[in-house]
């Protein structure tokens, strides 16, 4: 099942606007695997282009997307689609322009004080049964699958691996 965007009750992930349902996006959040979605865009506009990959944590990743050739289809051209570790999908964000990588985790994680910045108009978006609410990703506790001795706290929160101290 996929749903129009919204907060879990209680969750800390809060919208500041109500982006409306589009068939098109829920459409794609429906494929579940990002390797399916990014095969629906090329199948429906022929391609793509891959502006970035943000990683935050271990299990979060944000895959921004320019899709030029949807002339309309879309309410915008750069999605913002987001997968766990193992390229699930979890939601896709429809805007106008790509939006900087701090805004949209502070729009997400809004008490977060390390994230900042305004978000460019969200369009639309839906989620997936792969969903959670991300700042859980985020906090000290949150569970890791590197040792500790082998990580350290990425900026806003989650893990990476530990750079190596060079001689």
């Amino acid at each position: 099942m996929v749903r129009i965007h919204a907060p879990e009750p209680g969750s800390v992930h809060t919208q500041r606007v109500q982006p409306a349902e589009h068939p098109v996006v829920t459409d794609l959040a429906g494929t579940l695997v990002l390797s399916a979605l990014l095969e629906r865009i090329r199948e429906r506009w022929d391609r793509y282009e891959l502006v970035d990959h943000w990683q935050q944590g271990e299990f979060h990743h944000d895959l921004l997307v320019s899709v030029p050739n949807a002339h309309g289809e879309l309410p915008g051209p750069a999605l913002v689609i987001a997968t766990n570790c193992n390229g699930g999908v979890k939601e896709v964000l429809c805007f106008d322009r790509v939006p900087e990588r701090l805004a949209l985790w502070h729009w997400r994680c809004p008490g977060n004080p390390e994230f900042s910045g305004r978000l460019t108009a969200l369009l639309a978006a839906a989620t997936t049964p792969h969903w959670f609410d991300p700042c859980e990703l985020l906090l000290p506790d949150a569970r890791s699958e590197y040792r500790e001795e082998l990580r350290e706290r990425q900026c806003g929160g989650g893990w990476v691996v530990r750079k190596q101290q060079t001689a």
